[in-house]
């Protein structure tokens, strides 16, 4: 049965890394899980995997391609259709120099979106769990000192992107306080992974890397700040992650997902140049420094792994690989 974009039932097989699970689903009753944002870069490897048994036995429905998640009205039919049993809310407006051009449509994409949701879900006597995707990026400035920081810091966001993420998690919440709805979020750090937007850092890199290695650019590569240092995660342990709140996580709790490793942003271009061939000029655009920039950025995933049993398990270098290899095979001459 196909709902939306996918309709896949659970069974187990390897999932699109060669690394093991993290977390091994125990066996219950299959579940309705309803996706929002299943097109996008985490939601395409959400349904790939959705297919391997990572959610244990379950039917994935995803929102109708053609839905805005601003329209309240067919949002509240599409769940009144599948009548969920998990949710995962991961639609969003997740560039964040957009949201410093346009911050009135990632607010209203991000929180009245949200809102709808939470709206749908009341009406139709949602008793499920919710599973809100946040970011990191709300702690906004972290002093050196904090790091690696941890769900008990306070946040204090720096863009329009992660003040609407806030908002929406506020809104979460206060369901869960005012309307007893079973609501887990995630701050999930910086996600890698074959298929992401090569607007993004580290695809953006891959990109030029493998058109020089191609012989369809210069060796020349123009670059934003590379000395800043991050926190990276292969979107797929990040999956398993949202896997694990599902079943484990504590109602009305914020959980870091992080591999709790903190990477110099220049080292991955190494080590995506080396992994290439190539060593190209590297020239910094001022443009792409943004605002407000945290230098350093490592988090703590230590609730989450008390919780849940989660560890991240697929290594950096093999990450890269993989983003490299999805644009050699995809990148047009």
């Amino acid at each position: 049965m196909v709902h939306g974009a996918a309709g896949l039932r659970g069974h187990r097989e390897k999932t699109m890394s060669s690394e093991t699970s993290p977390v091994s689903p125990a066996p219950m009753p299959e579940r309705s899980l309803y996706v929002t944002g299943v097109g996008g870069f985490v939601g395409q490897h959400l349904a790939h995997m959705a297919a391997t048994g990572v959610f244990g036995e379950c039917e994935l429905h995803s929102m109708p391609v053609r839905l805005d998640i601003r329209d309240a009205d067919g949002l509240r039919a599409s769940i009144a259709a599948v009548k969920p049993d998990w949710v995962i809310h991961l639609a969003a407006r997740s560039f964040v120099p957009d949201s410093f051009v346009n911050p009135r449509d990632t607010f209203d994409v991000n929180v009245l979106g949200t809102l709808n949701l939470l709206c749908a879900l009341r009406d139709e006597g949602f008793t499920g769990r919710l599973l809100y995707v946040s970011s990191g990026d709300v702690y906004g400035s972290v002093p050196e000192d904090a790091l690696p920081v941890s769900e008990q810091h306070p946040a204090a966001p720096r863009n329009p992107y992660a003040v609407s993420k806030l908002s929406a998690e506020t809104l979460c919440r206060q369901w869960y306080f005012s309307e007893k709805m079973d609501v887990v979020i995630a701050r999930p750090f910086n996600h890698i992974g074959p298929a992401q937007d090569s607007r993004f850092v580290v695809p953006g890199f891959a990109r030029q890397i493998c058109r020089i290695a191609a012989g369809k650019q210069e060796a020349r590569m123009v670059v934003g700040d590379l000395d800043v240092s991050r926190d990276f995660s292969d979107v797929r342990d990040v999956v398993w992650a949202y896997a694990a709140l599902l079943r484990e996580g504590k109602p009305g709790t914020v959980y870091n997902v992080s591999s709790g490793r903190e990477v110099l942003v220049r080292s991955i271009l190494r080590q995506l140049c080396d992994l290439a061939g190539v060593d190209p000029a590297i020239d910094e655009d001022q443009a792409r420094l943004r605002p407000n920039e945290q230098r350093r950025m490592v988090a703590s995933s230590e609730r989450l792994q008390r919780d849940t049993g989660w560890k991240p398990q697929i290594s950096l270098e093999a990450s890269l690989v993989q983003i490299l290899e999805h644009f050699r095979m995809n990148e047009r001459p």
